[in-house]
């Protein structure tokens, strides 16, 4: 089944969907889809076939723009008092929150924070996510947030996943910094980004535009500066306030995820601009608040994406099929919205234009599942996974 990118709301009956179909590989890529038996003819005795006697859906490998799996430690203890009913100071007034991971991700080994990228990236990669997007922002400080970056550069050599790093170094101002977010921000331009930019570490920047993180004001002249060196810019945006995804399609940023908080206002801005509008449902399931009004964003025209936000904190769970038919069912998302949501949509959400749809000269990454219709893939909400999952056409997961 092939998936086609564009904006705005996607019908199922617009999916392409092709019968007994065969995909033709080499050097990892794809070199041509058709018809199995139109195929196998064609090219018999020139190619190694492999046909499968049982139903089987392939369908283009998950991409997954949005996680933190880049982390040390564990907030369980956060997620009890939460659910018991503590706000977010009193947890962090406990030594709960984001400071909590910072202090323990400081005191991690890049060898450990890498060991811990790659096992969660191997889960990832056999529930059918071929890409993933790892952010830094848990060591707030030079050193940390290089460490962080490394470990992410050096899981992407150990799993068979893809792995898309970004620097999320303007996540909150860490206590221990001496001096307000301005001087924070100016330092992380100073003393960071020459460092990033000279190891190629990554080459996107995101910062958590938000009451008690940075203000559009504070953040602006960052992002400016971020821009103005070759970096393209995503956005933490509208979680609990709006007014960070209209600075996101102010300035071109990729994506602005998050949006729960997205009003007409900012949801009409996002469909007008080119600026992916990415959903994480589990977030908003951590956190026992509203979804992302993924439907007005698609009736408005914008183009959804949807992510795990996989963190020790808010969205610890990561299952991203599972919250996709989740949103879905509270949306009232189509399967082709979806799917194209965690496929060719996420692509470009990472500016990837080499994968997320089965077609001539794209990457042969690809999920198959043992099943009759593509339906009951979120139908089950997680609890069908994939059979096996390919990528750079050779076989990285197989279930027993």
């Amino acid at each position: 089944m092939d998936l086609v990118p564009h904006k705005g709301p996607f019908r199922d009956e617009e999916l392409h969907v092709i019968t007994e179909g065969a995909i033709l590989i080499e050097y990892g890529l794809i070199l041509e889809v058709g018809v199995f038996d139109e195929m196998a003819k064609e090219y018999a005795g020139e190619v190694d076939i492999i046909k499968f006697n049982e139903e089987v859906i392939c369908l283009p490998g998950f991409i997954d723009s949005h996680t933190h799996i880049c982390y040390s430690g564990t907030r369980a203890r956060d997620f009890g008092l939460r659910n018991g009913g503590s706000s977010y100071l009193e947890i962090a007034e406990k030594g709960g929150g984001i400071w909590d991971t910072v202090t323990q991700t400081r005191l991690a080994s890049e060898h450990a924070l890498t060991q811990n990228v790659v096992s969660r990236a191997n889960r990832h990669l056999s529930e059918g996510v071929t890409t993933i997007e790892v952010k830094s922002g848990y060591g707030l400080s030079i050193d940390a947030e290089l460490k962080m970056l490394r470990s992410i550069q050096s899981a992407n050599g150990l799993s068979y996943a893809d792995l898309i790093s970004t620097c999320l170094a303007a996540h909150i101002k860490p206590k221990d910094f001496l001096g307000d977010n301005t001087k924070y921000l100016d330092y992380l331009m100073r003393e960071l980004f020459p460092v990033i930019k000279a190891e190629k570490l990554t080459n996107r920047i995101d910062a958590f535009v938000e009451q008690g993180a940075f203000s559009v004001e504070e953040v602006r002249p960052y992002f400016d500066f971020a821009r103005s060196e070759g970096f393209e810019l995503t956005v933490h945006a509208d979680q609990f306030h709006a007014g960070g995804s209209a600075l996101a399609a102010e300035l071109g940023a990729v994506s602005a995820d998050h949006l729960e908080a997205s009003t007409d206002k900012e949801i009409e801005i996002l469909a007008k601009s080119n600026t992916v509008a990415t959903a994480l449902p589990g977030a908003s399931m951590g956190l026992g608040c509203d979804f992302t009004p993924a439907r007005k964003l698609l009736d408005a025209g914008a183009s959804l994406v949807i992510a795990s936000d996989w963190n020790p904190g808010s969205a610890p769970m990561g299952d991203l099929i599972m919250q996709a038919s989740v949103l879905a069912t509270f949306q009232k998302l189509t399967n082709a919205e979806v799917l194209s949501a965690i496929t060719c949509r996420a692509a470009q959400a990472l500016q990837l234009d080499d994968r997320g749809v089965l077609s001539n000269g794209m990457k042969a990454d690809f999920v198959l599942y043992q099943t009759d219709h593509y339906n009951e893939i979120l139908y089950h909400q997680g609890k069908l996974t994939p059979s096996e999952v390919w990528k750079d056409g050779s076989q990285v997961f197989k279930k027993d």
